[in-house]
């Protein structure tokens, strides 16, 4: 699988590489059932930045990192080169919270013009998306800006955003039709509390809670529930259990949970979402955190 790194510049987005290959010559050597894969980080990462690029630690194509993060493309399949694509989508996450924040908004509109040339050099292919923290917030930017279809399904890890944003984004006709999985934990509580604050002083709710059944094709996936891992196994995904009490990143860190954000983004046969629900619970209310997990919490509508 090949990696394209591009930069968010505003509102618009441009290779991070201007000698380095073109994406259309890529798309147009890519099998038509190969989906593109674009890879959002999170705060405090700027291209900008020397010792926060992206492009130069989490979204590189690096086998270890040297603070002990964790390169996504490598775990992802990603290799220096392959018949595969995926884009490493780079934005100016640094500075205060409030900076990123709204940064991220018009880095949305470049994720969306992206996938929109994406769209017109390559009809009917599909785009995925994985994103962390606020990086969510770039994709649900970039929701309202694109149409019905654009972005086929995207895996927002612990997403640094309010429930408000998601009604608004998944009012779209990008929203309506799109496939979203709400990665989330209880280890993230501390973080989403954070967040909300910094974002509406408290006022409203973040997403860590879930929504599901509330959105068509939204789906919560709880992590730190021992019923899912043990489903998730039965399907071939060993995913490591939750060992620390408080953590912001165990949503990519964990041990094998890329082969399961490899199946759901990258595949040519993307695992289906209602096979994430394990069955035969009884259902709880979503936002009941004092139950293990429930049915309701991973419904697929």
């Amino acid at each position: 699988m090949t990696l394209l790194h591009v930069n968010a510049n505003g509102c618009l987005w441009s290779p991070a590489d201007r000698d380095g290959p073109d994406l259309d010559t890529l798309l147009a050597a890519l099998p038509a059932d190969m989906p593109v894969p674009i890879l959002v980080h999170g705060f405090r990462y700027a291209p900008e930045v020397a010792h926060r690029d992206p492009h130069r630690f989490i979204l590189s194509l690096a086998e270890t990192l040297p603070d002990g993060d964790l390169p996504w493309p490598r775990h992802l399949g990603v290799s220096a080169a392959g018949p595969d694509l995926a884009i490493a989508f780079g934005w100016n996450a640094f500075g205060s919270f409030w900076r990123a924040r709204s940064e991220a908004a018009r880095a949305g509109l470049a994720l969306a013009a992206l996938i929109a040339r994406i769209r017109a050099r390559s009809p009917g292919r599909r785009v995925t998306v994985l994103a962390h923290s606020l990086g969510a917030r770039v994709v649900l930017s970039a929701l309202p800006a694109l149409s019905a279809g654009d972005i086929d399904r995207a895996v927002l890890l612990f997403p640094a955003v309010l429930r408000a944003e998601v009604a608004v984004a998944m009012a779209t006709g990008a929203g309506r039709h799109a496939e979203i999985v709400n990665v989330t934990s209880r280890e993230n509580r501390l973080f989403d509390l954070c967040a909300t604050l910094l974002a509406s002083g408290g006022l409203r709710r973040p997403v860590g809670r879930g929504l599901s059944g509330r959105y068509a094709g939204w789906c919560d996936l709880r992590i730190d529930c021992a019923q899912t891992l043990d489903h998730l196994r039965g399907l071939g995904f060993r995913i490591g259990g939750r060992d620390r009490r408080v953590c912001h990143w165990s949503s990519y860190m964990r041990p094998g949970v890329f082969a399961l954000y490899r199946a759901l983004i990258a595949d040519a046969a993307p695992l289906p979402l209602d096979r994430l629900a394990p069955s035969g619970r009884p259902p709880t209310a979503p936002d009941d955190w004092a139950a293990p997990c429930d049915a309701a919490g991973f419904a697929v509508n």
